[in-house]
């Protein structure tokens, strides 16, 4: 609801029913003035995002402080004084993700080109060397044992202006030894056509098979847009990090699904309840990691011991949360919601690792 003054006029603005109050009775609309200020825009906006009339923040505190209560009383049908759970969601992963790939998790860019990663590692090898030659030169007074190091140190710099100039003459760089060049054997194939002539001319029993044909294939495609297999490696990376959030909200609906499998005798437990429970959990844990990462944050500053055990202490108590809300919603006895909790925390180890498995396979033939 904002904060506008009510229209004189008592007719809707927008299905023209005669209004009673401030609301109108048929459609619900607002019988606010249609001029706002930019203020009560950005105002109206907040509010519709996190629900900013005191739901949020009071949810909040629920959520972090009474482990399970939320979805309790979800269950019971105590609704309207809390945030609806799938804006919660919504709004604490959103925030998550973005502090995290802003801040936590510097967001390296993986569409890097032309070996400029196996690029910056070469020319670094080549100053190190320069730097070490001019460092020996230095020690030598014989000039005829100086002559071949002088030498050396010539080849480094025609390496470097090489290299400035053109980025992807690697293979040219004389100046340090090809085992010292990044650049995997699997390299030398430059297009399909080749690597499909050179399995033909070999015997079937020396072929590749099949998955790996597949694999060298895609490698080709991606080598050309990215680089070298350091780069396509890279740009792998870069894109299956952003793909977390996706992993996450996939696992949603089986996290569930292990819960009602879990409690499969409580009948008065539906899907959606487990659903509603795993929301609210995952909900609680994206808050209690960003305080982690701000007690890290801190740490790095400030390098006091303390912090390095409070932040263990406050993974510790993470793991505990999650047993509480477990105990509190379902109410079941200790000794079976331990046996559960460990069951459950299992169950959802494997599913996250064949979700990442899949996505990182998803990911490989995206780039």
């Amino acid at each position: 609801m904002s904060h506008l003054k009510e229209r004189e006029e008592k007719n809707c603005l927008n299905c023209n029913a005669q209004v009673f109050g401030k609301f109108c009775h048929i459609c619900g609309q607002e019988n606010i003035p249609p001029k706002e200020s930019a203020w009560h825009l950005f105002n109206h906006f907040f509010q519709d995002v996190t629900h900013f009339d005191g739901k949020f923040f009071s949810t909040l505190k629920l959520l972090i402080t009474r482990p399970g209560f939320l979805s309790s009383e979800y269950a019971r049908g105590r609704r309207m004084n809390y945030l609806n759970p799938i804006r919660m969601y919504v709004f604490t992963s959103a925030l998550f993700f973005l502090i995290f790939f802003s801040f936590v998790q510097k967001d390296q860019e993986g569409n890097e080109t032309e070996s400029d990663q196996s690029v910056k590692k070469i020319t670094q090898k080549v100053k190190d060397n320069r730097a070490t030659w001019i460092q020996t030169v230095a020690l030598i007074k014989d000039s005829a044992k100086a002559a071949p190091i002088k030498k050396q140190i010539k080849q480094a710099d025609d390496d470097l202006a090489m290299l400035q100039k053109d980025a992807t003459a690697v293979d040219k760089v004389q100046s340090i030894s090809a085992r010292d060049i990044v650049l995997q054997s699997s390299n030398k194939y430059t297009a399909i056509e080749q690597y499909d002539s050179a399995q033909n001319s070999l015997k079937d029993d020396k072929k590749d098979s099949w998955v790996e044909q597949k694999i060298e294939r895609k490698l080709i495609v991606a080598r050309k847009k990215y680089g070298d297999n350091n780069a396509v490696q890279n740009a792998l990376m870069h894109k299956f990090k952003h793909s977390f959030p996706q992993i996450l909200f996939l696992s949603l609906p089986l996290f569930a699904l292990a819960l009602k499998l879990l409690y499969i005798r409580r009948k008065e437990f539906y899907y959606a309840n487990h659903l509603i429970f795993g929301i609210h959990l995952y909900c609680a844990i994206f808050i209690l990691l960003l305080i982690y990462f701000g007690i890290n944050a801190v740490n790095d500053q400030l390098h006091w011991a303390i912090y390095d055990w409070l932040g263990g202490l406050f993974i510790v108590g993470m793991f505990f949360y999650e047993y509480k809300a477990i105990r509190n919603f379902y109410q079941q006895r200790r000794f079976k919601t331990i046996l559960k909790y460990f069951l459950l925390n299992i169950i959802l180890f494997i599913i996250t690792i064949f979700l990442v498995v899949g996505m990182l396979v998803f990911t490989a033939f995206k780039i």
